[in-house]
Formats: structure tokens, C-alpha cells, sequence
């Protein structure tokens, strides 16, 4: 029986992730995750594709949403009032424009000094409406794409068998931030091939594969950039016909509800690997 082994939401992209032993899965994914965004000055989102350091940035939110800490090596916590009534700005990103409420000068300087370049920090307003692309549309907040990305643990256990076969070392599943993380499928990559999942009481329809990027090299505990595995590995058998490649699944969510550690993961329907 494959079930749900880990939970884990990220509340300011880019930043550390909050696991927890269950959680409500809403249309735009685990509650609270990616609600959050830092941004440069001008509005352009700040990845650790360049700024590996976000990684040491560990959130925490309240169960309602209305407070949020900030903490980091060195840098103290700092703790704020989420503001979500007040007037949206632009921000930008991967070239798409969005809108976000600006939460302040004191997590802007914050965030300005533990990452050494002027940055600020905004909210998904209310009225955000985005959809995601994929085989089975969603929303999601100011996640890459999709509201939720799967990956297996048979997956990541291809991955470190090769790994240290050509004399790399393992990685840990922090290295690719999954959602959620099943245990119990036999086979390396099924999630690719799940078209409708069952997760406690919520529903999810496959939407695409997740393309991995450079943050799979910035080493999560640590923020330093390493390299360049996994992507060397990965490019040996993972290539999408896209282009990059191709290590989980993302998902669209089809019916909110509750999501706990232990739960059986429910294949309603299976289909074909798009590699």
C-alpha cells in the first residue's frame, strides 16, 4: 500500500518549508504555501537560482495566516502582521505579471540584510486569480506552476543509486522541496502515470512533470550552491521532450479536504509517462 510519508509547505517561495503531520488542501495547494513572495525593488521575484541564501530563511505561519516570523542564522526573527487589504503592486514573475500586497518596510529590511541586496516581501491578494497550465488545469499562488508537486520515494532511491554508482553521494528529498512525498510504489517515477489521485479526503488530477532547475543543486541546510549533480545524473535518463528534465509530478487539486501523514495514496485512474 503507497502512502503519504511527509507533508510540507513553503510560505515564502524560495524559503525553508514547514512539514507537518497533515494539512488542508485547498485549490491553490497546502494551505498557506507559496502565499508569500520576495521581491526585488522593481518587483522581480528573487529565486535561489540566485540567491541560494533564501534557503536559511525559515517561515512560520499562523494557522489563520494573519502573523508571520521570519528567522535566519545570525539574523535574529523578526515577526509581522500579514497585511492582505492593502493596495496591490506589480510583480513579475518568470516574465508574467501578477499583483502582490507589499507587507512593510521592517520585512523589507529584514530580508534586505540577510540577503545582502534590497528586497521586499509581498502577499497573493485576495482577489488573485491565476490558472495553471498542465494536462488538468488549477491555481496556485506564487508557485512555479501547478499547486502541488509529488514525488516518490522510489524515485528519489533511482536517483541516489545512480548517484553513487558514478561516485557521487545521495541527496536527501529536501533537495527537490516536494509537497508530498508517497511512499510505497515499487517502481521509480509512477507518479508520472497517476492521472487521478486520492489523498485523504482531497482529489488531484496530474497536470504535468515537474522540470528540475539549479535549485536541485543549492544544498537546503546550508544555502550553498553545489554542482552539478543531480542535473548531471538526471540529464542521463530524466531528459523531457521539452527540454530540461524531469524528476516528479505536479498536480492539480480537484476536491479540497484534509491531507494526513499515513494516508493512502488512491490511484483512481492510470495513464502513460509524457518522457
Amino acid at each position: 500500500m503507497a502512502t503519504v510519508t511527509h507533508l510540507t509547505y513553503y510560505p515564502v517561495k524560495g524559503c525553508a518549508g514547514v512539514p507537518v503531520a497533515e494539512a488542508r488542501l485547498t485549490p491553490a495547494g497546502l494551505a498557506h504555501d507559496r502565499s508569500f513572495m520576495v521581491v526585488s525593488e522593481e518587483g522581480v521575484f528573487r529565486t535561489q537560482r540566485r540567491d541560494p541564501q533564501l534557503a536559511l530563511i525559515q517561515p512560520g505561519i499562523s494557522p489563520a495566516g494573519d502573523q508571520l516570523t521570519l528567522r535566519a542564522p545570525g539574523h535574529g526573527t523578526v515577526r509581522l502582521s500579514v497585511d492582505t487589504s492593502g493596495a496591490a503592486r506589480p510583480v513579475d514573475l518568470f516574465g508574467t505579471a501578477y499583483r502582490g500586497i507589499d507587507q512593510g518596510d521592517t520585512a523589507a529590511g529584514w530580508l534586505s540584510r540577510v540577503l545582502g541586496t534590497p528586497s521586499r516581501l509581498v502577499r497573493v491578494p485576495p482577489d488573485h486569480h491565476r490558472v495553471t497550465d498542465g494536462r488538468t488545469p488549477g491555481t496556485s499562488g506564487y508557485a512555479d506552476s501547478c499547486p502541488l508537486h509529488i514525488v516518490s520515494r522510489a524515485t528519489l532511491d533511482e536517483l541516489n543509486r545512480r548517484l553513487t554508482a558514478r561516485g557521487a553521494n545521495p541527496l536527501p528529498m529536501s533537495r527537490f522541496r516536494p509537497n508530498v512525498v508517497i511512499d510505497g510504489w515499487d517502481e521509480p517515477h509512477t507518479e508520472d502515470r497517476v492521472l487521478l489521485l486520492g489523498l485523504g479526503a482531497a482529489e488531484l488530477g496530474y497536470a504535468k512533470l515537474a522540470i528540475r532547475c539549479a535549485v536541485t543543486m543549492v544544498d537546503q541546510d546550508t544555502g550553498a550552491r553545489s554542482g552539478p549533480e543531480p542535473l548531471r545524473t538526471l540529464a542521463g535518463y530524466r531528459r523531457a521532450t521539452e527540454g530540461g528534465v524531469a524528476f516528479g509530478a505536479k498536480f492539480a487539486v480537484l476536491r479540497p479536504g484534509k491531507v494526513s501523514v499515513g494516508d493512502e495514496a488512491v490511484v483512481g485512474r492510470w495513464g502513460e509517462s509524457e518522457l
